[in-house]
């Protein structure tokens, strides 16, 4: 069953790290992409850490497993914070939705402007 249960966190953890180098690769900004990245990378990483400590044993990696959980969740999600925050402060370009063009309204009247 914990072989089981490992295997499934594990193969969920590097699903969402696939999921992150995927949203850095394709997200327009760097904004977006912050966000992929501490978002999914967080979550890979806590499900990869918790499926190699049922994997492994509370005995055996307990402690460090816990330390290296906590470590990641503060840290990863304040660097996105300071990346988004650095973005901010340089004015750099952000993705907007492209506009839809005006109607025609030639068409509707039937007779050019």
């Amino acid at each position: 069953m914990t072989e089981l249960l490992s295997a499934l966190l594990l193969l969920t953890g590097a699903s969402f790290v696939l999921l992150a180098a995927i949203g850095l690769v394709r997200l327009p900004d760097v904004l977006c992409r912050s966000h992929a990245v501490a978002k999914a990378g967080t979550l890979g990483i806590f499900a990869i850490l918790l499926g190699l400590w049922v994997e492994l044993g509370v005995a055996a990696a307990g402690l460090k497993i816990l330390l290296a959980l906590a470590f990641q969740v503060t840290t990863i999600p304040a660097a996105a914070h300071l990346v988004g925050l650095l973005a901010w402060q340089k004015n750099l370009p952000r993705w907007r939705a492209p506009q839809a063009p005006p109607p025609d309204r030639s068409a509707r009247t039937g007779r050019p402007h």
